[in-house]
């Protein structure tokens, strides 16, 4: 979708759409000019409820010729006093949705003109972009039908810094830029991204870039003692691999900041094999991996004045005569010895390889996203992601940017008593415990290959994927994590 900025009156401005926020308490002129060029509908949409500003309402409503654009789609905000940039984001994607069932490709939006002017122009396109999202490259029938948005016209008030606006829209693109790849590639299937897919997407992404980039095949891993990551992918006839990308940015200091992404391509459980219903969603097993690589791309893109390095552990998880089993010992790259008591534990395996690879660059912080446990979606459904680590400093930063780009995360406790049920008889751990606090000991677990490192990890199997549409969140992929890291990255 191509953006455009024009400033002119939005009641002069010809579109076969204009988008209009609407507070449930508040007028302003627009809207009072609007409504009298429509002899007052919509102050009786007002006054028969059918549309009363109510946040997360819409209502599309034909001109018939009273006005240059064609139609009015007003989107409610709430309460004028309770308006935030979630809200405005929220709004946006309401509006295209209500666009796309209309099939009206190009339009124009005021919505930005609520709040304040640049967070609230950004929000709007985030929504935007995000909301309009769509995977259907592998739909072959109706080509001719489908639909796709083709631009959006920024309208601003004559005098505005149009230099400022162009800023906040580049940058809005280039994150939702991110999200989208992560999106993409967590809706590929199983049998296009694997473990070589990731690598030459890392690749593609590092020369884009000007950024540098390692592949790390399975004999090299072999060599460093990454036994937990290697012994999850030997059931496979993909390999597993460790990708490691570095951006070094312009006039950047200090210690780099690390993110690691889980990156199971599939997981069928291995051995410890999973139930058949809904087993095609493991496909998203690697949306850890996929932040990773829509935050690299991001904050490359932005020229972020840090040091960032991404590492994606990716491997399949299939059951054959190779595959790990319940029962074996492995040895990681820490040399802790791992009892291994269910093969479905795998992410576990090999974030710890991963995360101990990693302190070797000293970094000051370390964020590792993963869609790690099902027991994450028992405790906090699909609104937030679990929040977990060693350093709260570092939590509450993540938690901070979490609410501010409207990628939510819960704390949980990492207390040394849930370690209790991560001792093996046989080994200094076991990959799995019982079902009891399941998203809590699997961070226990991962907590011990830090080291005294500022460390936080993110379970996003419950937010990775959705069942149902949200606001700038189609059905499917969500691209959870890149939002969400750059922010902070921004913050610091």
């Amino acid at each position: 979708m191509n953006i455009n900025i024009q400033t002119v009156n939005p009641c002069k401005h010809a579109s076969p759409a204009l988008v209009i926020g609407c507070f449930e308490d508040a007028h302003n002129e627009l809207i009072d000019a609007c409504d009298a060029a429509l002899d007052g509908c919509m102050g009786r949409l007002k006054s028969t409820k059918e549309f009363n500003g109510k946040a997360n309402s819409t209502y599309l409503i034909h001109t018939l010729g009273r006005l240059p654009s064609e139609r009015l789609l007003l989107v409610g905000l709430g309460k004028k006093s309770e308006l935030t940039v979630e809200i405005l984001r929220q709004a946006a994607g309401n509006a295209v949705q209500v666009l796309r069932k209309a099939r009206v490709a190009t339009f124009a939006t005021t919505l930005h003109l609520t709040g304040d002017s640049n967070a609230a122009l950004e929000a709007v396109v985030v929504g935007t972009v995000l909301g309009s999202y769509s995977f259907e490259l592998y739909k072959t029938k109706d080509k001719s039908e489908r639909f796709s948005f083709e631009s959006m016209t920024v309208l601003l008030p004559k005098g505005a810094d149009m230099k400022s606006a162009h800023t906040r829209i580049s940058r809005a693109e280039i994150i939702c830029q991110g999200s989208t790849l992560a999106r993409d590639l967590v809706s590929q299937p199983g049998n296009v991204v694997t473990t070589g897919y990731l690598a030459n997407v890392a690749k593609d992404l590092a020369e884009h870039h000007g950024i540098e980039c390692r592949v790390y095949e399975q004999a090299e891993m072999e060599n460093l003692g990454m036994n937990a990551l290697v012994g999850v992918g030997k059931g496979s006839a993909e390999p597993p691999r460790l990708i490691v990308l570095e951006y070094h940015g312009v006039n950047a200091k200090g210690r780099p900041v690390v993110i690691v992404g889980k990156g199971i391509t599939f997981d069928s459980g291995g051995i410890s094999i999973k139930p058949g219903a809904g087993m095609e969603e493991m496909k998203t097993d690697m949306a850890g991996g996929a932040a990773v690589l829509g935050t690299m791309a991001a904050a490359a893109g932005l020229k972020l004045p840090v040091n960032l390095i991404g590492i994606i552990p990716t491997a399949e998880n299939m059951p054959d005569g190779k595959s790990f089993k319940p029962g074996d010992v492995l040895t990681s790259m820490s040399g802790s010895t791992i009892e291994i008591t269910n093969t479905d534990a795998e992410g576990r395996l090999i974030l710890c390889d991963a995360l101990h690879f990693a302190t070797q660059y000293k970094p000051a912080v370390m964020v590792d996203l993963a869609t790690l446990t099902g027991a994450c979606v028992v405790a906090l459904g699909h609104e937030a992601s679990g929040l977990m680590g060693n350093n709260q400093r570092l939590m509450d930063a993540l938690k901070g940017a979490g609410e501010r780009c409207g990628e939510r995360l819960w704390q949980l406790p990492l207390w040394d008593e849930y370690g209790e049920a991560m001792k093996s008889d046989i080994a200094d751990l076991k990959n799995a415990g019982s079902r009891d606090g399941g998203s809590i000991t699997a961070g226990w677990f991962l907590k011990q290959f830090v080291g005294t490192i500022p460390w936080a990890h993110l379970d996003i199997a419950g937010t990775a994927w959705g069942d149902k549409s949200r606001p700038y969140s189609p059905k499917g992929a969500t691209g959870i994590g890149v939002r969400l890291l750059i922010e902070y990255l921004e913050s610091r």
